[in-house]
């Protein structure tokens, strides 16, 4: 894959990973008991956005294209019935982030929690 295309993808996790943490109440409710899923929110949704941006289109597609294409970025990919029914349960959670990002600032050097030199940790 494309570097560009890995950093936009670590970017995009970092964001949503950030945005998720501060308003836990966006992200659909887990079950107190049961197996934890081993991919976070975060993760899928990034999943999700990245095989968007490639053009997949087809579900049973995108799976094994991620397989092939984005294992360095998701050591732990989910399988087809558990990728889709997340995913799906994320959609309004997708569609706050849609809105939020765009008016969220990050740094301009580097996604980082603690911000860095340019930004001074100025998130919003």
């Amino acid at each position: 894959m494309d570097g560009d295309l890995d950093a936009l993808a670590t970017a995009l996790h970092v964001r949503t990973d950030d945005l998720l943490k501060a308003s836990p109440e966006r992200a659909p409710v887990r079950p107190a008991v049961g197996i934890a899923p081993r991919i976070n929110d975060a993760q899928l949704i990034t999943l999700g956005v990245m095989q968007a941006l490639l053009g997949r289109t087809s579900e049973a597609r995108r799976l094994r294209c991620a397989h092939a294409q984005l294992r360095h970025l998701f050591p732990h990919l989910p399988q087809q019935p558990g990728y889709s029914k997340r995913l799906r349960r994320l959609a309004d959670t997708l569609r706050w982030l849609i809105a939020v990002l765009p008016l969220t600032r990050t740094c301009r050097l580097t996604t980082c929690g603690s911000g860095c030199a340019s930004c001074n940790g100025s998130w919003r």
